[in-house]
């Protein structure tokens, strides 16, 4: 409610200042959600060519290394403090052409809001509150993102109506920013090299240790070799995982050992990679590595990795966690949000079996 006071207090600078705003042609994009939520902006920023952005400052590493990208502003800088947000407000106001809110958040609706451009195309949510009416006044066009919509076509529909999930790729970082090093981490091998997270940002959404044992243990049969992508902080779930292991030698950690920039090539190198709804599942998918994705309490019909991606979802549980509302608690345990079926370890063996038979097909 504070913002819609500040802006209130503004209008009245808005106002005289859209009387020297002139046509610049630049554009800006407005997400600062985390880096899954990126990847699924950037087949928009692909078709925008360029575009400045306000994003998440944990973006900083992948936004850097992206010629869709101009300028970057981070929300972070910006939000603490009455004259930090009026002097990004000051900074926005005439600058732009086009404006596209993809996270309609307060924080973000306002400095959309704000801008005197004559294009501004907002995504409105199901999480959207009645006071946020005002700042959709200022919107030329909007589109309506429902729970079962596909958040990646919704965003490029602000661009385009006509436009659709296949119109343009993803990306992590464009070009695709190759680490030397990386290659000595992760050497040429003749057998599947299958990427794992072993966690996710948001813990609830962490598969339990005893059930990556278990499909590691289930792939037995096949020549596969296992990397553990992850933060410093996420050795104590590899530690869980190598209990759980009666033979580890197939398991080669990457804890701490990539930074975030690094981890898109990283990833590239992979045959296959398994996580939950998490950050590097998106980052696989634009690098079009066939994935594995454990649903566990995610909405995939709001927001899922496209292509070749087998999903598992759990059984009799409806989904609680969804793009624009994702809770950091859940009424149902790990252990019933990932459980697997039958079913589930014949389907994820039977994907990476065809994928170790294209391998060797290949040569």
């Amino acid at each position: 409610m504070s913002y819609v006071i500040l802006f209130i207090f503004l209008l009245p600078l808005k106002g005289l200042m859209k009387c020297f705003h002139k046509p610049t042609g630049r554009n800006l994009v407005i997400q600062t959600a985390k880096i899954g939520d990126f990847i699924n902006i950037t087949p928009l920023l692909r078709h925008l060519k360029t575009s400045d952005v306000l994003i998440s400052a944990s973006l900083k590493a992948l936004a850097t290394r992206d010629d869709t990208i101009d300028d970057i502003f981070y929300i972070e800088q910006h939000k603490s403090g009455l004259l930090k947000k009026i002097r990004l407000a000051f900074k926005l106001l005439n600058r732009y052409s086009n404006v596209y809110l993809l996270h309609p958040n307060s924080t973000n609706l306002f400095f959309a809001a704000i801008c005197n451009a004559e294009n501004k195309q907002f995504l409105s949510v199901y999480t959207r509150k009645w006071y946020q009416g005002i700042f959709y006044l200022t919107a030329s066009g909007r589109i309506d993102h429902r729970r079962d919509t596909l958040s990646l076509e919704d965003y490029l529909k602000l661009a385009d109506r006509r436009l659709t999930r296949d119109s343009e790729p993803k990306h992590a970082t464009s070009p695709l920013w190759k680490a030397e090093r990386v290659d000595a981490l992760i050497p040429a091998s003749d057998k599947l090299k299958i990427g794992i997270s072993i966690s996710a940002g948001n813990k609830a959404k962490t598969v339990p240790a005893a059930i990556w044992a278990h499909i590691i243990s289930r792939l037995d049969s096949l020549p596969c070799v296992f990397y553990v992508f992850g933060p410093k902080n996420e050795q104590p779930y590899l530690d869980a995982l190598l209990q759980h292991m009666a033979d580890n030698h197939r398991i080669t950690s990457l804890i701490g050992k990539l930074a975030l920039e690094e981890v898109p090539y990283a990833i590239s190198r992979m045959d296959c990679y398994m996580a939950s709804d998490s950050g590097n599942i998106y980052i696989a998918n634009a690098q079009q590595v066939p994935v594995v994705c454990f649903a566990g309490p995610c909405c995939m019909e709001e927001q899922r990795p496209l292509g070749e991606a087998l999903i598992i979802r759990p059984q009799s549980i409806a989904p609680s966690s969804f793009v624009f509302s994702a809770p950091y608690r859940f009424e149902h345990t790990p252990e019933e949000l990932f459980s697997l079926s039958t079913d589930d370890f014949e389907n994820i063996s039977d994907f990476v079996t065809k994928l170790s038979n294209r391998a060797v097909s290949n040569g």
